[in-house]
């Protein structure tokens, strides 16, 4: 199908539960100040771990939010971030359900690792009362798609309905799926983003043990640090972004207000390495170049790119690299911003938030920073807008997620234009 007959789509609603806010606005201000949600976390302190710092959700309240004990008792963290998200985005989007076919509105969430606390309460139960204790909501409570399915369930979509799950990629390939979903005519609204509640004792070990972690948690403030030649690792985070997607022609017959429109997606994958990145950026470059092919855009008419920019030794080097090859000499011109340095690593939910982000760049013009970039790395000598955001007229961005396995997936905005 051509680009003329496929159907424009656009986000009209956002939401978002991060280290630096449980709401957009909160989220957004903090994002524009480079603010840190990065601190020290007792229980790995007291659990030995080698890494004891994270981006955790602070004041949050899933009873008080979603109103119902029982439920928050029968379901999973990871569902709970994504349930409260998905209503901020409705919400924000107006959508009137009793007024819209809700056979066409659907929710596709992605996260990496899904009902992690579950699995480790599961595990505990077994082990100390038995097999005939294990809690009857176990698998309910761990599988990838219960954020998708509780989703669907406590807003009555009844639309395209799944989980994504490609580590660090889930969020952009939910994002990627649900646009591809409404441009070939199977919905008119998908809630899109990822979810993830990771940051338990048994996936920081995991992590640790792969000696991915940033260690410095005598400073937890500077340990996220994305293209800085002294980063040591990445900083876990927790949360969740939803966006709302909506076709064009039924976003302005309901007179919704429009972010931007969501305008491609490119998906590739090294076939390399597990965990690490193909060094030659081979897998990320024709990822940034499918998604902006996919816009029917020049590579010039690209502005800005937020970054994958994990403060991991290989990534930032193997990114910056991708850029360069995809952008020729361009590349120099463009802005990039990791928001992992302020929130840390939200896994598969982290392409979602940095969504979140990207959209609200282009609405307000604003480029949110790098943080602690302090000591410019020789390799990593693009323009990352260090330490305080930058007012920009912004026409396409593109946003990044590269995940364990090669998995790489961009995903193109672009400035609405009726």
């Amino acid at each position: 199908m051509s680009q003329m007959q496929r159907r424009r789509v656009v986000i009209t609603g956002l939401g978002v539960l991060s280290p630096i806010g449980n709401d957009v606005p909160t989220f957004w201000d903090a994002a524009l100040r480079g603010a840190n949600g990065i601190e020290t976390q007792q229980e790995y302190v007291e659990a030995g771990l080698t890494t004891t710092i994270a981006g955790r959700l602070k004041n949050f309240d899933a009873e008080a939010l979603i109103g119902d004990r029982k439920y928050v008792r029968q379901t999973d963290p990871f569902v709970h971030f994504a349930v409260i998200a998905s209503q901020q985005a409705l919400e924000d989007s107006k959508l009137d359900r009793e007024k819209t076919d809700m056979t066409r509105v659907g929710a596709i969430i992605g996260s990496g690792i899904g009902g992690l606390e579950e699995i480790m309460d599961g595990n505990r139960t077994l082990i100390e009362r038995g097999p005939r204790r294990i809690n009857p909501f176990f698998i309910p409570k761990l599988m990838l798609n219960a954020a998708s399915g509780n989703v669907a369930i406590r807003f009555g979509l009844r639309g395209p309905n799944f989980a994504t799950a490609s580590a660090c990629a889930s969020a952009n390939h939910a994002l990627g799926m649900a646009l591809r979903t409404i441009q070939y005519g199977d919905a008119d609204v998908i809630l899109a983003g990822g979810a993830e509640a990771a940051c338990t004792v048994l996936g920081l070990a995991g992590f640790c043990a792969a000696r991915a972690m940033s260690t410095r948690n005598d400073d937890p403030e500077h340990a996220s640090r994305p293209f800085d030649k002294e980063r040591d690792g990445f900083v876990m985070g927790e949360g969740a972004g939803v966006l709302v997607f909506e076709e064009l022609e039924h976003a302005k017959a309901r007179g919704a207000q429009i972010y931007c429109e969501v305008a491609g997606f490119g998906q590739t994958d090294d076939a390399f390495h597990m965990t690490s990145p193909s060094e030659d950026g081979e897998g990320a470059m024709r990822s940034m170049l499918l998604a902006v092919k996919d816009t029917g855009s020049k590579l010039e008419d690209v502005t800005y790119i937020n970054a994958h920019g994990t403060s991991t030794e290989y990534n930032d080097r193997t990114e910056t690299l991708a850029v360069k090859k995809a952008f020729g000499d361009h590349a120099k011109k463009l802005m990039i911003s990791s928001t992992k340095s302020m929130v840390g690593h939200l896994l598969g939910a982290s392409g979602a938030v940095e969504l979140v982000a990207t959209a609200l760049a282009i609405k307000h013009g604003m480029v949110p920073p790098t943080r602690n970039l302090t000591v410019p790395d020789p390799d990593c000598d693009l323009d990352y807008v260090p330490h305080e955001g930058r007012s920009a007229d912004i026409n396409v961005a593109l946003s990044n997620s590269f995940g364990f396995g090669g998995h790489n997936a961009t995903v193109a905005l672009r400035k609405f234009k009726d």
